[in-house]
């Protein structure tokens, strides 16, 4: 790309600026492990819900949703909607429970519902999804736009972005984290916005220029349709629909390879998202990433309130609305004005890029922005990255220093604890990097976080909701089903990692069974292993059941509402929303 001093000077100036926030945060403050891993207790729901956005709309998101963007198109929307599902189980079922019990971590929280076995094995796959998921697919991201960036090598970037990381959140913890994302969310919406507005505009002279327009003119007819209509004849079928049927997507996918070998680019097994992978599937992985994962939570445990712990969510679920038209929309768009400037630029990508789709994003972001505002949003594009791996970091310590060292040396001091966090840091970030090089293996780089979390998911979703809602849950089901679990998804996800770009997904190609339908059916199993093993074990102590389980379901939304801002008028209002925008959008 051809970067100009003035968007260089943007990007140097932002990434140091944000490295400062951070270290600023723990100045002049005595360090204890409540104020390095959880902000001192002391974060209010705007905060909380710009952090849990920031901390999942990485750069991953923003490279990812726009190359399936430019693959499949609106139908990776459900990552996004749903997600709103998860924040609303996170905000009235798990929140609650969370805050309540004031633990540091949430394999501290299995242990007091369950027993310390339970709390290793989860501290071990929450661990697992911070390595495999928050930094090791960040940094190829990194890579990617590095390189389209600069022109630098793969190491080169990923040492540069790992090292600013570790000296912020080294210095700050978890305060450091929140406050940059902060910073960065409102830059990355900002940019994104005018990323998608600059394309629609762009889209516009396009369709009155189009050669396929004027070719449909017959009679004049096509002069009398909508902007939507023209849109329409320009994409892929099927790439604005959110909502597939087998037929559709199978039909979708075939256009894609034809487009990709006609390229010279190795063709996609198929993503299988169908309308009922989607609605049974993602459940399965939000009640994992959005109600337990370490990096993901954190943010609640660290409410001043419990109705900053409960809103909070709510917030980020009313952000994730937004992604699909600002982050998927934008891929969609270069497919239709730059299909083969983003054909050209990933065969010429270093690191090789066997997807297309990845380095749509920067595509757009060079062919699109002025100078000064692509300087900008590249500068966030890599402080989003920074914060996402500081966020990992971040849970990876506090999982490290609590919930292993610790239960190993009581005795150990604060400052001991940090110590240890911060080389544990060090050490996850080297193993990281080396999983980072494995990114070209899917079709998109938020395909490959997807499929991971499925992998880790179905065992966790199963102690975390069953051990709230369901009493005669035991100790030894817990244990049973997190290992048992986690032995099958790990076995599924090696079954179907594609050793080589061109190799075969046992799974998905050969047994037909795509990665969303995995997730699910790997819960069915956990699900009938806890049940039976509940059974046929000792019931749980009383006062654990009292404590860490809802004494029914309608307990959950039972009470008058006196006021508008009530959790549960937030959470139907956020409901209808996500109601009406499937309708729209099937």
């Amino acid at each position: 790309m051809n970067i100009s001093t003035i968007d260089l000077i943007i990007i140097i100036a932002f990434l140091v600026g944000i490295t400062l926030i951070g270290i600023f945060q723990m100045r002049n403050k005595r360090e204890t492990s409540d104020s390095f891993f959880l902000a001192g207790r002391d974060l209010k729901w705007p905060l909380i819900g710009l952090s849990l956005f920031a901390a999942n709309i990485s750069t991953i998101h923003l490279v990812g949703l726009a190359a399936s963007g430019f693959n499949e198109g609106l139908v990776w929307g459900s990552f996004e909607w749903l997600a709103g599902i998860s924040l609303i189980l996170l905000a009235v079922i798990f929140a609650p429970f969370y805050f309540k019990s004031r633990v540091q971590t949430l394999p501290e929280f299995l242990e007091r519902r369950y027993d310390s076995r339970s709390r290793t094995v989860f501290a071990f796959i929450a661990i697992l999804g911070a390595l495999f998921v928050h930094i090791g697919l960040s940094l190829y991201t990194g890579a990617i736009i590095f390189q389209r960036f600069f022109g630098i090598s793969a190491w080169t970037s990923i040492f540069t972005l790992s090292a600013l990381t570790l000296v912020y959140y080294l210095a700050g913890g978890l305060k450091a984290v929140v406050y940059t994302q902060a910073v960065q969310t409102g830059v990355l919406i900002f940019g994104s916005v005018a990323l998608t507005i600059a394309g629609l505009m762009k889209l516009g002279v396009f369709m009155e220029e189009s050669t396929l327009m004027a070719n449909a003119a017959i009679d004049g007819s096509v002069q009398q349709l909508g902007f939507i209509d023209k849109f329409m004849m320009l994409i892929r079928e099927g790439q604005l629909d959110v909502l597939h049927t087998n037929e559709s997507i199978t039909a979708l996918t075939g256009s894609i390879n034809e487009d990709f070998s006609a390229n010279g680019f190795d063709t996609l097994s198929g993503s299988g998202l169908t309308w009922y992978a989607a609605f049974l599937g993602y459940p399965i992985l939000g009640l994992w990433y959005w109600c337990s994962d370490q990096t993901i939570v954190q943010q609640v445990l660290a409410a001043k309130t419990k109705s900053d712990a409960q809103r909070g969510p709510i917030f980020a679920g009313f952000l994730k609305l937004l992604t699909p038209f600002i982050m998927i929309v934008p891929g969609i768009i270069g497919y239709i004005l730059f299909k083969q400037d983003i054909y050209d630029a990933a065969h010429s990508a270093i690191p090789a890029v066997s997807r297309p789709g990845d380095v749509a994003l920067s595509v757009l972001i060079d062919k699109l922005l002025p100078v000064g505002l692509s300087g900008l949003f590249a500068a966030a594009l890599m402080a989003a990255l920074m914060s996402t791996i500081a966020a990992a970091l971040n849970s990876i310590s506090t999982l490290v220093s609590v919930d292993i060292y610790k239960r190993v040396k009581p005795e150990t001091n604060d400052k001991s604890l940090i110590k240890i966090g911060r080389v544990a840091a060090i050490c996850i970030m080297a193993l990281a990097a080396m999983w980072s090089t494995q990114g070209d293996k899917f079709s998109s780089v938020f395909e490959a976080i997807n499929k991971v979390a499925a992998a880790l998911s179905p065992p966790v979703a199963t102690v975390l909701l069953l051990g709230v809602l369901y009493k005669r849950g035991t100790k030894e089901a817990s244990l049973i089903t997190l290992i048992s679990g986690l032995v099958l998804g790990m076995t599924l996800f090696v079954l179907d990692f594609k050793f080589t770009p061109t190799g075969t997904s046992i799974v998905t190609e050969v047994w037909g069974i795509p990665f969303m339908m995995q997730a699910w059916w790997s819960f069915c199993i956990c699900v009938v292993i806890y049940l039976i093993v509940s059974k046929l074990t000792p019931k749980s102590d009383a006062k654990v059941i009292k404590e860490y389980t809802w004494e029914n379901p309608l307990a959950i939304v039972k009470g008058k509402i006196e006021k508008l801002n009530d959790i549960r008028v937030l959470v139907m209002l956020l409901l209808i929303t996500i109601a009406a925008l499937y309708a729209i959008f099937s």
